[in-house]
């Protein structure tokens, strides 16, 4: 599916064509899900869905894909990691997910929405450590709500630009979250200076 097949979707089927492209996110669409989101807030902003009901639908659908990676690690478990494990694209993302879970441990999860690739693996690994699902949902569903609030709110201003928008997003997350901790570094560095003179 390519970026005006979604768009046709969404003019011919609505919400459903949004929750499941979203849903389907989990098994690899090619479009990348920064751009699936920000297609809700602007074709919102364009009045062919209404806002609110549209971000509904655009939350459920990230947030449910990511809950079968949960559902699929806890009751699949390691035999399909070893699968994945051997796909050469796949295993450097899986590094980088053990890694961060090894790292920030819970808080993994809600780091990983802002790193693409990584946010579908690392659900799939919590639930192969049995992580509780309650615990699962606070980290996941509320890191979630925050990512699908940013690129929802950022499509419904960036109009026709969603798609490369979306996509530098997609490629330049790591960069683009490393630059934004770096700003936050200096301000407090900054806060704290002027709190010492």
């Amino acid at each position: 599916m390519d970026y005006d097949t979604l768009l046709q979707s969404i003019s011919n089927f609505g919400y459903v064509a949004l929750f499941f492209a979203l849903w389907l996110g989990i098994i690899g669409m090619p479009i990348p899900d920064e751009v699936i989101v920000m297609t809700g807030g602007a074709v919102s902003a364009a009045g062919v869905l209404h806002t609110i009901p549209a971000f509904i639908i655009t939350y459920l659908g990230v947030v449910s894909g990511l809950s079968l990676g949960y559902i699929l690690g806890r009751y699949l478990g390691s035999p399909v990691l070893e699968k994945l494990r051997r796909k050469k694209n796949f295993a450097k993302h899986l590094q980088t997910a053990e890694k961060m879970i090894e790292k920030h441990g819970n808080l993994a999860l809600s780091l990983s929405y802002f790193l693409p690739v990584v946010r579908h693996v690392i659900p799939y690994l919590v639930g192969i450590n049995k992580m509780p699902y309650r615990r699962y949902v606070l980290y996941s569903y509320t890191a979630g709500l925050v990512w699908t609030v940013i690129f929802f709110v950022m499509g419904h201003f960036a109009g026709t630009y969603v798609q490369t928008i979306g996509t530098m997003f997609y490629h330049y997350a790591l960069y683009a979250l490393l630059a934004l901790l770096v700003l936050l570094s200096m301000i407090i560095l900054i806060r704290n200076q002027k709190g010492v003179k």
